[in-house]
Parts: structure tokens; sequence; C-alpha cells
């Protein structure tokens, strides 16, 4: 899926979201390409980040945090730990 929600309401992401949790859950794989950090850290297992149309870093969810993840958009790299506490956007 590419930006998926991009175009839509509050309530219509939340069941666009719902519906590609509730596919991945039943072992399906999903790819979702989306700028909306906020909807790929709700529903992804994996990030996978490209800088200048080449692979960055491919990482679990949990080992990444917002700000990695913009460091690797932006940069290609990230010296960056992710803090193990749960961040209050999640």
């Amino acid at each position: 899926m590419d930006e998926p929600t991009a175009a839509l309401g509050v309530t219509q992401t939340a069941n666009v979201l719902e519906l590609v949790r509730r596919l991945a859950d039943q072992g399906h794989a999903v790819l979702m390409v989306s700028h909306n950090l906020n909807d790929v850290f709700q529903v992804a297992d994996q990030v996978a980040v490209l800088y200048l149309g080449k692979m960055a870093a491919v990482r679990p969810t949990a080992e990444v945090d917002r700000q990695i993840v913009v460091d690797l958009m932006t940069s290609g790299a990230s010296t960056r730990v992710a803090d193990p506490r749960p961040s209050k956007e999640s």
C-alpha cells in the first residue's frame, strides 16, 4: 500500500490501520509505504528506511524510535539508541 492514509480523515485512517494490523495478525504480509510515522509505529513489525533511493536500514520497530527513523531518512545513518521506555506518542 502506498500512502494508504494520506487523504483520509481520522475515522477512515483508523479503519485502514485496523485492517492492516488484522491482515498482519492473520499471517498476511503487508507492505505499507508512509511518511506518517504515527501510522508506521502503530502497525509495523519492521521498518525499512530509504535514503537517496537506497536501503539505509531494516530494523524491528521495537529497536527504533521516531528520531532514529528521521535520522535514517535524512542522513542515511543514526548513532542513536532507541529509548527502551514506550513513547508517549505510541
